[in-house]
């Protein structure tokens, strides 16, 4: 069964990005997904993603809800149908909504895990964090700049933004498939995030990630984003 059709206000969206070595993306993702490159590195990493109205479409938004929500994402590429495809593979999902936890693999895709987020946003600055239900924990202390990261994979802001808006399909681990979602963003633009401190259990875990396997590379933000989510056909566990 597809995921329905969900539409709602993307109020704010961060991408916390890493680059990553080839051959550690290679061991941890599983088939047909293969590590999306550029200049030679994985791209890996954490949307923080704040969504308002959420409501099935053909529902007016009175009814919506909203939620924060933290995605961990690597930017993919596999083979369906002898066409190259892209977007991210998703190995976790953690949420502030019961709903959405509970309804992870039938409204919404994938496993949720329940997570207590605490959010400071004021005059361009942004402070996220959450922990989530197993002890996995993410916080960014960020604020809006117009000054890339020199010593990012990507060239400037504009490759960033193309890079992501190209890779707009997310698939999530399910029992035995993985659940897909597309987003169909009706206004895409971003802007870029001088990130003060962040800090990621996901990413700092050596047993994933060995000692100087993976560095930070860059962060965006969105804001005030109509949007789609499609869900799309599953695709089988190889």
């Amino acid at each position: 069964m597809k995921i329905p059709k969900i539409k709602g206000i993307i109020d704010r969206r961060i991408l916390i990005n890493y680059q990553v070595d080839k051959e550690v993306l290679e061991n941890y993702l599983p088939k047909p997904f293969k590590p999306k490159l550029i200049n030679g590195k994985g791209i890996a990493g954490i949307c923080l993603i704040r969504l308002k109205e959420i409501r099935p479409k053909g529902l007016p938004k009175q009814i919506g809800i909203s939620s924060e929500n933290g995605a961990h994402r690597i930017a993919v590429q596999w083979n369906e149908n002898g066409k190259l495809k892209e977007g991210v593979y998703i190995p976790r999902r953690d949420t502030s909504s019961k709903l959405n936890s509970l309804a992870g693999g039938t409204i919404f895709p994938g496993v949720h895990h329940l997570a207590k987020f605490t959010v400071i946003e004021s005059d361009g600055n942004y402070n996220v964090a959450f922990i989530s239900d197993d002890e996995t924990s993410l916080s960014i202390e960020a604020n809006e700049t117009d000054k890339w990261n020199e010593e990012s994979v990507f060239e400037n802001l504009n490759c960033v933004s193309e890079f992501f808006e190209n890779g707009s399909v997310g698939y999530s681990p399910d029992k035995n498939d993985f659940d897909g979602l597309e987003l169909k963003a009706y206004n895409w633009k971003v802007s870029i995030l001088n990130v003060k401190k962040v800090h990621s259990s996901f990413f700092e875990n050596e047993n994933i990630f060995p000692k100087g396997s993976v560095k930070f590379d860059n962060a965006i933000l969105m804001k005030d984003i109509e949007h789609e989510w499609i869900g799309l056909e599953k695709i089988k566990n190889h």
